[in-house]
């Protein structure tokens, strides 16, 4: 594939047929359509619109996207036009990065049962920060809490983990004040993680009585109480892993690191190497060798199905606001830690960078001085829809 840089969907146009003919009786829809919208994104399959500039005579021709949210090529625009929004949600403090994970014995489990499974992941760890860091003997105050949800490992396998980033503070339980939390330390993580685990498998437990649990498949012993209740008493006794990184940066440095965690998918098209004779080789990291680099060599059809299994179920949310951050509650809760920090609120476009900042306002390689717009569009059919002015700054032409 010379002069081209190779694709997640150069893998599924070459093997998507064989992928079918081995996986398909157990393919979802939502997993169809993934495999479709990538394969289809920016190609003619989707339509082309004509781009124009407002300051000059520029004009440029691009595909369309698929905008898929497993979509490598979809998520810089998507998490560019995030960021700018959350920027005004951050406050002049030091931010913990805290990652809560399960043990592998819980993944099959997880991916049978994924919208449920997930929704109390996200419960079983936010209700365990909220809960240590009103504990006096902790912090004595309520957090903010941004949750996002990865279920992917560097190899590509099953390993749902949440990213929570958190002011490194929070205000008083009687809002009179800010509390701040150590410079180098937030909360103890042998703590968060034996409560992450309780919470967690009480959930199970109640789910389980509930009957909301499929047990399909290869799960299908799990259905005897006897054998559900033996698995989660043997994840009792173990020690689950909750990892903590110290308070980092402010409002700038936290949105580099948003930029890393919230928009990603299972695997970035920079990562990828070759696809030669049914075989994808990408670059990834050993997490049990001190994250050594390495290169990884999967057949295209597991590559695939792999993927796939990352798949998450449509509508399911997989970035969440809670405590501080909680959309019903953010704007008063933000302005009375500002006050109380004696800060005003960020300015948006200041905490992007250049490259962002480009990206979302469409910048005219030309002049460079004026902004493009779609003015035109001509869908797969050949139709052509004009249109303009039209803002649409959700669209890369790249």
């Amino acid at each position: 594939m010379t002069g081209h840089r190779l694709e997640v969907a150069d893998v599924f146009h070459a093997h998507q047929n064989q992928f079918l003919q081995r996986w398909g009786h157990v393919v979802s829809d939502q997993q169809r359509k993934v495999l479709r919208d990538i394969g289809r994104c920016r190609t003619a399959a989707l339509g082309t619109h004509l781009e124009r500039c407002d300051r000059c005579d520029y004009e440029t021709v691009a595909y369309d996207s698929c905008r898929n949210r497993h979509c490598p090529k979809c998520q810089s625009s998507a998490r560019d036009r995030w960021l700018l929004k959350q920027a005004s949600s951050l406050l002049p403090v030091p931010y913990a990065h805290v990652v809560f994970t399960m043990p592998k014995q819980l993944a099959p489990l997880a991916l049978r049962n994924q919208r449920l499974f997930y929704n109390l992941l996200f419960r079983a760890a936010s209700e365990t920060l909220l809960e240590i860091a009103a504990d006096p003997r902790h912090l004595g105050a309520r957090l903010g809490v941004l949750a996002v949800l990865h279920t992917w490992s560097q190899n590509l396998g099953h390993h749902p983990h949440l990213h929570c980033l958190v002011p490194a503070g929070g205000l008083a339980l009687d809002h009179s004040h800010w509390v701040r939390s150590k410079h180098n330390f937030f909360l103890p993580v042998r703590v968060l993680s034996r409560m992450f685990r309780g919470k967690l498998l009480a959930f199970l437990k109640q789910s389980y009585r509930r009957n909301e649990l499929c047990f399909s498949g290869m799960l299908a012993a799990l259905s005897q109480p006897h054998a559900f209740h033996s698995l989660l008493s043997s994840l009792h006794n173990k020690e689950w892993v909750v990892y903590s990184k110290p308070p980092f940066g402010g409002p700038e440095n936290v949105l580099k690191y948003l930029a890393r965690y919230t928009h990603r998918v299972a695997i970035s098209n920079g990562r990828l190497l070759s696809l030669d004779n049914g075989q994808v080789r990408f670059r990834w990291r050993d997490s049990k060798h001190n994250n050594r680099s390495g290169v990884m060599r999967l057949d295209a059809v597991e590559f695939i199905r792999r993927f796939l299994v990352h798949a998450l179920p449509a509508g399911f949310i997989k970035i969440r606001h809670f405590g501080l951050l909680a959309n019903r509650n953010r704007r008063q809760a933000l302005d009375l830690c500002r006050s109380h920090l004696h800060a005003t609120a960020p300015d948006n476009s200041a905490l992007l960078t250049a490259p962002q900042k480009s990206a979302l306002n469409r910048s005219c390689p030309q002049c460079k001085r004026g902004t493009l717009h779609v003015v035109a569009r001509q869908p797969a059919d050949g139709s052509i829809n004009s249109h303009a002015p039209l803002a649409c700054a959700h669209f890369d032409s790249s």
